[in-house]
């Protein structure tokens, strides 16, 4: 932990001296330690929050050149500019200083009884004290979602305690914006994605002007994940651009009927890439053109769903699940948003044990989905139904791409060792150190079977709550000072203003405690746990970097020859052998209604077979094999199931010569024939 030695200056000139003063007077005040450390700025903004934390940033990487850190795969950095304007109060940062960055909306002074938000999700009468700088008597606080918890300096300070990758995500939505009383903008949610772009390469200019210029700063923004090694390496801080909003593109359904076409998918997707957004999700809170959503619950969930009615016409609408997977029960507990809904109009019932969305990923999101794949985007599935979210995870495993996050506890769990094998990332919400570590010791084992790091998503200014106080009295509580994870750095309590916060009576009131809340899940769930989130940042690179190396394979099957033992007749459509083989989604070969079918797939030539991807539609196959020959004549199985559901498989087996291959039906799964949509044949 050595730095450059401090060289004292043996004179000042008087100019020096007359320029230092104005300099004190006028602008940012220089560093105690400028020009030695290159984590500490030249100037800072005088006044400004503390940071409480001394020693170095480790730099460089592991023994087996591994870069470490943790990963913060979910925040909201700028989440103040969504919804209208004035639904989270209070400032990421500001050029006239921090007084200005943090102060209270103006609707909520003198007392807060207008904090309408406020009041519908915490709870009581709303009212507080509005000021913030310099006192904070009130806010940020863990339990208040409508104050800014992303002040800068206390990111940096989440730098400092070892944090090396922050993914901000863009956030909005346009029916709480249309909704909410107090607004100060237009609600057009990609215009408020593209302004939140700009403002994060804003904070990056502030920052790298405190260091002495352009990309000097430790908030380094990066669009490719061997930049965001070099950033880490460095012992800065890697942010990623992602997208959470409900309508992607103007992808909204009003009545199911989709507002948006694929041009509009290809173009948002071009524009979003071009900002820098390297992660998205498809769809959030409500049903779109896309997906389905997995549902919220209680009295918000009833909220949601009334917004789910008022912009798409439709309530959520379920069906009893298919696998072991379900969406969260559905909110049906009464709420203030009931009142918005026209005369005679409730919000529907639900049976007990229908709870999975009826609505998965459409043929838009199909497109999208794809679309993100051919751009090496990395897809959020958090948020998604389980049947959405199980076709995407079919998708991908049928062309090997790892691009999969799960960034904050809002998929089902049973999908985990799914997003584990495909080369995903997985992350758990900020929940309180008790419950954070249990969940990682439930999945410990499988982080060891794929040699996996864990991350975490605080998921601030997103109107989630976060870990509350667990008192100055419980058992192992944080002692200030602590040592940060790696050793090389000393964290006090955190001091912003007159107001000095501490983890145990404070509970994670903003994103400067990140470190304390790491610190008490060590404390409290163990070394082990804070060891696999140390290794979060190398595994959340590893994914995004082999989903930029991904390549598509060639699809040996591409309208190849094809044969089979019967064809469905139809005076309208043709559901000829080769229509599974042409590329098109839309059109399909389907059997006589009886169980012995096949479907008979020549290559031409001889080639290395390894996988077999077959997309059913809903007439599947519950028994089948798949057979290869070389000759046509000698056929032996490559592969074979008992249990089919139908969707798209993904049949893997050791590479084979082969020329012909044969998908051979031996029990239907409906009371229809064999129908497959498309066939693709794969070397690997």
């Amino acid at each position: 932990m050595t730095g450059r030695p401090y060289r004292r200056r043996k004179d000042l000139t008087l100019v020096s001296l007359l320029l230092l003063v104005l300099a004190m007077a006028l602008g940012p005040t220089p560093s105690s330690a400028a020009g030695t450390d290159w984590w500490v700025p030249t100037a800072r903004p005088a006044p400004d929050s503390g940071i409480d934390v001394t020693g170095e940033p480790f730099t460089g990487t592991n023994a087996r050149g591994e870069v470490r850190g943790f990963v913060d795969a979910h925040d909201h950095l700028f989440a103040n500019e969504g919804f209208g304007g004035r639904l989270i109060c209070g400032k990421t940062f500001s050029p006239a200083g921090i007084a200005d960055a943090l102060k209270d909306c103006p609707e909520h002074y003198p007392d807060g009884s207008l904090a309408v938000f406020d009041y519908i999700t915490r709870g009581g009468d709303g009212k507080h004290d509005p000021v913030g700088w310099p006192t904070f008597k009130d806010w940020p606080a863990y339990d208040s979602l409508t104050h800014q918890q992303n002040y800068y300096a206390w990111v940096e300070r989440a730098w400092r305690g070892g944090q090396r990758v922050l993914v901000n995500d863009l956030v909005t939505n346009g029916v709480i914006c249309s909704v909410y009383f107090f607004k100060d903008r237009g609600c057009d949610e990609m215009t408020s994605i593209r302004l939140q772009a700009k403002l994060t390469y804003d904070l990056q200019a502030y920052v790298d002007a405190m260091y002495g210029g352009a990309g000097k700063g430790w908030f380094r923004i990066v669009t490719d994940s061997a930049q965001a090694r070099q950033v880490v390496e460095q012992g800065k801080l890697a942010v990623v651009l992602g997208v959470e909003t409900s309508e992607p593109f103007g992808c909204k359904q009003v009545l199911d009927i989709a507002q948006c076409s694929r041009a509009d998918i290809d173009k948002g997707l071009d524009e979003l890439y071009a900002l820098g957004v390297r992660s998205m999700f498809l769809c959030h809170k409500f049903d779109n053109a896309l997906c389905g959503v997995r549902f919220d619950e209680g009295g918000l969930g009833t909220a949601i769903n009334v917004g789910q009615f008022l912009s798409t016409g439709t309530f959520w609408k379920t069906e009893k699940c298919t696998g072991p997977q379900h969406d969260n029960p559905i909110g049906t507990a009464p709420s203030a948003a009931e009142k918005d809904l026209p005369a005679g109009v409730d919000v529907p019932s639900y049976d007990a044990d229908a709870q999975c969305n009826t609505r998965g990923l459409t043929d838009l999101g199909e497109y999208a989905v794809r679309g993100m794949m051919q751009r090496k985007m990395m897809l959020e599935i958090d948020h998604m139904s389980v049947k959405a979210t199980g076709r995407v995870l079919d998708i991908f495993d049928a062309a090997s791409y790892p691009g999969v996050l799960s960034s904050h506890s809002w998929m089902d769990l049973n999908w985990t060792e799914r997003v584990y094998g495909l080369g995903g990332f997985v992350a758990q919400y900020m929940h309180g150190s008790e419950q954070f570590g249990a969940e990682a010791k439930r999945t410990d084992a499988l982080r060891d079977k794929y040699g996996v790091g864990y991350g975490y998503g605080t998921d601030m200014n997103g109107v989630g709550g976060w870990p509350a106080p667990r008192g100055a009295h419980a058992p192992n509580p944080v002692k200030y000072p602590f040592k940060s994870v790696d050793g090389g750095s000393v964290l006090d309590r955190q001091t912003t203003g007159a107001r000095t916060w501490d983890l145990n009576t404070d509970g994670a009131a903003h994103y400067g405690l990140v470190p304390d809340w790491i610190e008490d899940i060590r404390l409290v769930a163990g070394q082990d746990v804070v060891n696999d989130l140390f290794r979060g940042a190398e595994s959340y690179l590893d994914t995004w970097g082999a989903s930029e190396k991904h390549q598509a394979g060639a699809d040996l099957a591409k309208d190849a020859s094809a044969t089979a033992g019967s064809s469905e007749s139809n005076p309208f459509t043709s559901y000829a052998p080769g229509r599974a083989v042409d590329g098109d989604p839309g059109t399909r070969w389907a059997s006589d209604w009886s169980d012995d079918q096949w479907l008979r797939i020549d290559l031409g030539s001889t080639h290395r077979v390894g996988r077999v991807t077959l997309d059913w539609e809903r007439a599947y196959a519950k028994s089948y094999r798949i057979d290869l020959s070389t000759d046509g004549v000698n056929w032996r199985t490559a592969w074979s199931t008992t249990s089919g559901d139908g969707g798209l498989d993904t049949a893997r087996f050791t590479g084979t010569p082969a020329r012909h291959v044969r998908v051979v039906g031996l029990a239907r799964g409906t009371e229809w024939g064999y129908s497959l949509s498309e066939v693709g044949v794969h070397s690997s």
